[in-house]
């Protein structure tokens, strides 16, 4: 959530980066300007008010103890007629700052200065690319064409057990799906990342604290009896288990790393982009989250970007590291890379990860501060990457290391699969 301070200092620079996001902020920051001078001046004379309230009670206290009966009586009339002005002030001020955050909840994050412009994906900037794109033998398939001839992967038993989304892995894709999930976090945690096991369910204020919610898209799964959400990625429990806490300016960077199922409805996807693995319900992801210093945090991107490409290495895989333009990038995110691998049987690349620096758009809204020897707190930064998503790095894996004998396992796997081909 952007700060209050920012939109009205500096609301026409708000406007032009919020541009860079195709987003026309003009009307809606003049808006949140209104409510705020509606609550300044609400607040200024419930502090009146207030202030008078206090005189009268202490003159009140005062003239009890002259034995002047009849004048505190009179002045304790007055009294209750303040604290009743007082009440519906403060009733008033509480509805003013409710509409006021209803509409700053709506508002994205600028883009960072590095982002270029851009309406559409085919506008991001290409900015590094490693590998061999593999040359595949006569007669080589998709990876829901492999899994079908191996046994591998049940797309149908999925859609009869829940819907189409969600997929039975099944031998030895299941256990590379683990031997997969094992590797990420032991990379994590010798990188120093904390290994948390969240749940996988949470309340409204750690949606609205992530940015998830308001959920305009109606991407999440919503237990409504309950008003619980199934989490689209770890992390939003992980990030929010800083919510409403002030650290230390010597924690800092925090770093913490996770394992959960991942659930999104995906809505209004459709065609060819959603065949096998390529988009889903359900699937599982390891995420790499930090809190970290505003001065450092961007040099933690990069370091984090690093740590990303050098899974993808680890897994034999080549890719390509996107800087996403304005258009293309998230309602919460101030600067976005995507890593994308190739596909070899689809001959397209494919999304496995995004990494983003927030700036301070989640710490503003979960009141995540820290403080820094006898300075007042200030907001940290939040950062997030997939380390990895595994669908999309399955179906790579799948096609690019096929051969006429079976599916190869890459050399830093096979220690956690205990096998070297799919055959």
């Amino acid at each position: 959530m952007l700060q209050l301070h920012y939109i009205r200092e500096k609301k026409d620079e708000a406007i032009e980066r919020l541009a860079i996001k195709n987003f026309d902020a003009k009307p809606i920051l003049e808006k949140v300007l209104e409510f705020d001078n509606d609550r300044r001046r609400t607040q200024n004379e419930l502090d009146t008010l207030l202030n008078e309230a206090n005189v009268i009670a202490k003159q009140v206290g005062d003239l009890y103890k002259q034995g002047k009966k009849s004048e505190a009586d009179e002045l304790k009339n007055k009294s209750i007629a303040v604290k009743e002005s007082s009440g519906k002030l403060a009733e008033q001020l509480k509805l003013i700052e409710e509409q006021q955050y209803n509409i700053l909840v709506t508002i994205p994050n600028t883009p960072s200065l590095k982002v270029p412009k851009g309406k559409t994906p085919a506008e991001n900037e290409n900015i590094h690319q490693e590998g061999e794109i593999p040359k595949l033998h006569a007669g080589a398939k998709p990876h829901w064409e492999l899994a079908e001839q191996y046994d591998l992967i049940d797309f149908e038993l999925g859609v009869k057990l829940t819907g189409a989304g969600f997929p039975v892995y099944k031998g030895k894709v299941a256990r590379l799906q683990r031997a997969l999930i094992n590797f990420f976090l032991d990379k994590a945690t010798a990188a120093g990342y904390l290994e948390i096991q969240p749940p996988i369910m949470v309340n409204e204020a750690s949606g609205y604290a992530t940015g998830q919610l308001p959920d305009k898209e109606g991407q999440m799964y919503h237990s409504t009896i309950d008003n619980l959400y199934l989490i689209p990625t770890a992390e939003v429990p992980i990030t929010n288990i800083y919510r409403d806490v002030i650290v230390k300016a010597d924690q800092l960077p925090i770093k913490m790393c996770g394992y959960t199922p991942c659930f999104r409805r995906e809505a209004g996807s459709y065609g060819k982009d959603v065949r096998g693995l390529n988009r889903l319900h359900q699937f599982d992801k390891v995420e790499i989250v930090q809190i970290a210093h505003p001065d450092k945090s961007y040099q933690t991107l990069e370091d984090m970007r690093e740590y990303v490409a050098g899974l993808l290495r680890d897994l034999e895989l080549p890719f390509r590291i996107l800087k996403l333009c304005g258009g293309d990038m998230s309602f919460a995110s101030a600067l976005t890379y995507d890593f994308e691998t190739f596909s070899a049987a689809q001959e397209k690349w494919l999304e496995v990860s995004s990494v983003s620096n927030f700036e301070t758009f989640q710490s503003n809204r979960m009141k995540l501060r820290f403080k820094e020897g006898d300075s007042k707190t200030q907001l940290a930064h939040t950062l997030n990457g997939s380390a990895l998503a595994l669908p999309r790095i399955v179906a790579s894996l799948l096609e690019n290391n096929q051969t006429p004998d079976g599916i190869k396992i890459p050399k830093a796997l096979i220690p956690y699969t205990g096998f070297s081909l799919i055959n």
